[in-house]
C-alpha cells in the first residue's frame, strides 16, 4: 500500500493500483482497510491531506468504525475536511449498512419468537444514541400489520402514554402488540421505569382486549424479553401463542 507520505498527497498522485476506488474495482472491498473504504465515500481530502488521511483521522478521533456509526453530523464536521455534505454521505452509507443487516420485518411476516425481533431491530438500533420506543402491531395469527416508532428520547411514563399507543392499535385493528426499545448504554437490563411502563401497557391492553405479547429491550449484542423472562401477566400463554 501507499506509504505515509503518499497518504498526505492527493490520491491522484498515487500509483493507479493503490488508489482506493481502483483497488476496490480490481480486488473487491475485502482488499481495502476501513480508512480506504471511507476515503471512497469522502472522495476528496483537504489542502494538506488526502481523503485517506482524513479517513484515518476520523477513525482515530471517533474510536473506530463502530463508534463512527453513532456519531452525529456536528461531530463528523468537527474533523477538518469533512463538511455537512460529506458527513451526510457517511451517515447515509452507514445507515444503509445497518439496514442491510436487518432481517426484513414486512407486512404479513409471522413473529414466532423474541429472537426474530432481535435479528431485525438490533442492527437498526444498536448505534442509536437516544432511546427509541417502537411498537409492532399484529393480527390474530401474529403476523405483522405494521411497525412504527412511538416516541424518541428518555423513556418515561409521560412520553410513552398507553392512550397514544393503543389508539394506533385500535385504528389498525390489531389483535396483539409487541413493544420494544433500545438502551443506548448497551446494557438491556430493565430499569424500574421500564417495568412500571410495561405494567401499565399490559393493563391497558387487557382492558381493550389487545394482547401484549412482549416488551423487548435491545442493548449491544444482547436483549431482554419480558415474555421470555416471565415478567408479563400471562406471559407463558403469550409465548405459546407466538
Amino acid at each position: 500500500m501507499a506509504d505515509t507520505k503518499d497518504h498526505r498527497r492527493g490520491i491522484a498522485h498515487w500509483p493507479q493500483t493503490e488508489r482506493p476506488r481502483e483497488r476496490l474495482l480490481a480486488k473487491g472491498s475485502d482488499a481495502l482497510s476501513d480508512a480506504h473504504l471511507l476515503a471512497i465515500l469522502l472522495r476528496t481530502g483537504r489542502r494538506d491531506s488526502s481523503a485517506v488521511q482524513v479517513a484515518i483521522e476520523l477513525l482515530d478521533r471517533m474510536g473506530g468504525l463502530g463508534a463512527l456509526a453513532a456519531c452525529g453530523i456536528e461531530e463528523l464536521c468537527a474533523i477538518p475536511g469533512v463538511g455537512p455534505a460529506k458527513a451526510a454521505q457517511l451517515k447515509a452509507a452507514l445507515a444503509l449498512g445497518r439496514r442491510s443487516l436487518a432481517v426484513p420485518l414486512s407486512t404479513g411476516i409471522r413473529i414466532s419468537s423474541s429472537a426474530d425481533l432481535f435479528k431485525h431491530f438490533h442492527p437498526i438500533l444498536r448505534d442509536v444514541k437516544h432511546e427509541l420506543f417502537k411498537v409492532v402491531l399484529l393480527d390474530a395469527k401474529n403476523t405483522v400489520l405494521k411497525e412504527t416508532t412511538v416516541s424518541e428520547g428518555s423513556l418515561t411514563l409521560s412520553i410513552v402514554h398507553p392512550r397514544e399507543v393503543f389508539a394506533l392499535a385500535v385504528r389498525e385493528s390489531a389483535a396483539a402488540i409487541i413493544f420494544l426499545h433500545n438502551h443506548p448504554s448497551g446494557d438491556p437490563t430493565p430499569s424500574q421505569e421500564d417495568r412500571r411502563l410495561t405494567d401499565r401497557l399490559v393493563a391497558a391492553g387487557g382492558l381493550l382486549g389487545i394482547r401484549v405479547l412482549d416488551h423487548l429491550i435491545i442493548g449491544d449484542g444482547r436483549y431482554v424479553s419480558f415474555a421470555d423472562e416471565g415478567w408479563l401477566s400471562g406471559s407463558r400463554e403469550n409465548n405459546e401463542n407466538m
